[in-house]
């Protein structure tokens, strides 16, 4: 209630009497929707961000092809609010279905009908606080006599599979909405003049009162004189009416004649006409005889506005009455555009969409033959390789995906994101075939932010989302993990990076991906069965005798099962021109301490002996100090004399010096 009461007082509901008995309260239940968190938002892309310069690079940018206001909130709105009711999901993909594969309907309902609809409530709300004009009202009114246009399309719908579902969720209502708005029509009808609207001007029949008739009569007499005034100015100048120069209300001089800049010549130092203005379109001219009446002209309808004034305010409140129903209109319209949006873009991506299988939470498996991600795909010059996905209960549910920088790691686990979600919102999907199950929230920890004025470092940040998705996540959710642990010491980051996916496996025991540069985190896949080790593939050129230090990588962007123990961060390095000197001393240096974790690893290197030759040399090199312990006791011998003493016993035992784990030790 305290967030209810900051929001009604950020938005001044209670300052303004028009809003009291407008609003209710009411409990949202939050359980019919996925949950998103602000990351999982940023993570995915699905609004368009700050520095977002193509539209197609957010998911909203991408799927927003609605032709009015309204339909775009809504999109927005069902982008975050993902639903969790199969049957409720299912009503939308039926419905996107018939728009996919009726290619008409689906053109007609953009480019002709919903083209033209206002934003009704924004329309509906100015009735409502009483800011309305004569506009509003025609406004309101266009919409109402192009409802017809709509029900005749839908019920031209031959295909009764699709007859049915379209019928219940708009020809129903359209049909009923029409009819109770008739009666608005008729009233616009009969009170305000329709034909002015070609002249932008808004107001009542002048038949409708006699002040006004007499006012009318006036005015057109004034309109005749100056259109005689403006074609003696076209013959007198010799040009073209319409085409040269034209009569026109500009906003500040009123009516008076404008002559393109190439023609304006033609009235220089000619006292008889007289210049108002010169703009990119023109010049702006007027004459004493255009002048004088259109003075006349002003005053008159300043006098015919003040004499309507009351019948306009009659209008729009008879108008103000019909605001619930233009506001279901509203709403009835907004899901038609969105529905059709999202149907526009399964049939124009690269490749069409295809609609998913949905499976009941906590049931059945995610398979995704030929995933793609929606905005990569878009991008120009992009041939994008797609991959399978199947995350299995107890089989597949935790992916560990290992491989180079810039391999298609992020991309992968994203789009396995993007995907589902795109699924639960009623959109088909960007494989080629495809069956989801329900996830109750999708948690993402992707990218490093910090915020210094809060005091949370990047790895802070990093430990503080991760915090929430341990907390969060139940067994029905969907979790995304990118480069956990990278933001302090690799050992510290390891073992969180490990205890966190045991944690998630065992504990929580929900679908996960994890992509991560650890590659001793595959060792999961060993103790637990549901955990799948995955790597992104990248084909190795090795180098010429000319470069040898030179690796040509190809990254190949496709997932195969099993493990990639290599990164290639300095190949990377290399793509962005690092000085030669550098990338050279990288290598250098990666190629030390990889022969110095090799010969340190797991303590001795025990990694590399089997377990018999490890305990026979362990036993015999035991056997030896126990003996050369006896031999020294006493204390008589020096420093010298025992180290001598020691090399005499371990030369006389033959087993001892053949055994591969002793000669590794005494090596070191």
């Amino acid at each position: 209630m305290g967030s209810a009461a900051a929001l009604i007082k950020y938005l001044g509901i209670m300052q303004d009497p028009s809003n009291f008995g407008q609003f209710q309260l009411y409990q949202h239940d939050l359980s019919h929707y996925m949950k998103l968190d602000a990351a999982a938002l940023k993570a995915l892309n699905l609004m368009p961000g700050a520095r977002d310069g193509a539209k197609n690079m957010s998911l909203y940018g991408l799927l927003n092809h609605c032709r009015t206001p309204v339909g775009s909130r809504l999109l927005s709105q069902w982008l975050k609010q993902p639903l969790m009711d199969k049957v409720e999901i299912e009503k939308r993909q039926q419905l996107v279905e018939a728009f996919v594969n009726d290619t008409e309907l689906r053109q007609t309902m953009q480019e002709e009908h919903l083209k033209s609809v206002p934003d009704l409530y924004r329309l509906a709300n100015r009735f409502q606080r009483k800011k309305a004009n004569l506009e509003d009202v025609v406004r309101a009114y266009q919409v109402v006599i192009r409802l017809p246009g709509f029900l005749g399309t839908l019920e031209g719908v031959m295909d009764e599979v699709y007859k049915d579902p379209l019928e219940e969720q708009y020809t129903k209502t359209l049909r009923d909405m029409s009819n109770s708005l008739g009666k608005l029509a008729e009233m616009v009808e009969t009170t305000v003049d329709l034909d002015a609207l070609d002249n932008h001007e808004f107001i009542i029949k002048p038949e409708f009162d006699d002040g006004l008739r007499i006012i009318r009569r006036k005015l057109d007499k004034l309109r005749h004189e100056m259109d005689t005034e403006f074609r003696n100015a076209a013959d007198d100048l010799n040009q073209e009416e319409n085409k040269k120069i034209f009569l026109e209300n500009h906003k500040v001089h009123g009516w008076c004649m404008r002559l393109t800049r190439t023609e304006a010549g033609c009235i220089r130092n000619n006292k008889k006409y007289q210049e108002c203005s010169t703009q990119k379109n023109g010049v702006y001219f007027t004459t004493k005889q255009l002048l004088a009446s259109r003075r006349e002209f002003d005053q008159l309808s300043q006098t015919y506005n003040r004499t309507q004034s009351s019948l306009v305010s009659e209008v729009v409140g008879v108008a103000a009455s019909y605001c619930p129903i233009l506001e279901q209109l509203a709403g009835v319209l907004a899901h038609l555009d969105v529905i059709v949006s999202l149907a526009h873009c399964s049939v124009h991506a690269p490749t069409s969409y295809v609609r998913p299988k949905i499976h009941p939470r906590g049931q059945g498996s995610t398979v995704l033959k030929e995933a793609r991600h929606p905005c990569l795909e878009m991008q120009d010059d992009i041939q994008f390789i797609t991959n399978d996905v199947e995350l299995t209960r107890g089989e597949s549910s935790f992916l560990i995906i290992t491989g180079p920088n810039m391999g298609g790691k992020s991309t992968y686990i994203r789009q396995i994101g993007v995907i589902a979600l795109m699924a639960q919102i009623g959109c088909f999907v960007p494989c080629s075939e495809a069956e989801v199950t329900i996830f109750d929230s999708i948690l993402a920890r992707v990218g490093a932010s910090d915020s210094q004025l809060k005091g949370v470092s990047t790895f802070m940040a990093e430990m503080l989302e991760t915090a929430n998705i341990l907390k969060s996540a139940t067994a029905e959710s969907l979790i995304i993990i990118d480069e956990l642990g990278r933001g302090t010491s690799t050992y510290d980051g390891f073992g969180l990076a490990w205890a966190i996916s045991e944690h998630i496996v065992k504990e929580i025991g929900c679908s996960a991906m994890f992509a991560t540069h650890f590659h001793e985190l595959t060792a999961l896949a060993e103790q637990y069965p549901q955990v799948k080790n995955l790597h992104v593939t990248a084909h190795i050129a090795s180098g010429t005798a000319s470069s040898a230090e030179k690796r040509e990588v190809t990254l190949l962007y496709k997932v195969e099962p099993g493990i990639c123990d290599q990164s290639f961060g300095i190949h990377v390095a290399e793509l962005v021109r690092f000085p030669d000197k550098v990338v050279r001393m990288a290598k250098r240096k990666a190629d030390e301490l990889e022969d110095f974790t090799a010969k340190h690893e797991d303590g001795l290197g025990l990694q590399r002996y089997s377990k018999e030759d490890v305990e026979e040399g362990s036993a015999r090199l035991k056997q030896v100090l126990l003996q050369w312990k006896e031999e020294v006791q006493g204390g008589q011998m020096s420093k010298e004399e025992m180290v001598s003493k020691m090399r005499e016993l371990v030369k006389a035992d033959a087993t001892l010096l053949a055994n591969p784990f002793f000669t590794a030790v005494k090596a070191l």
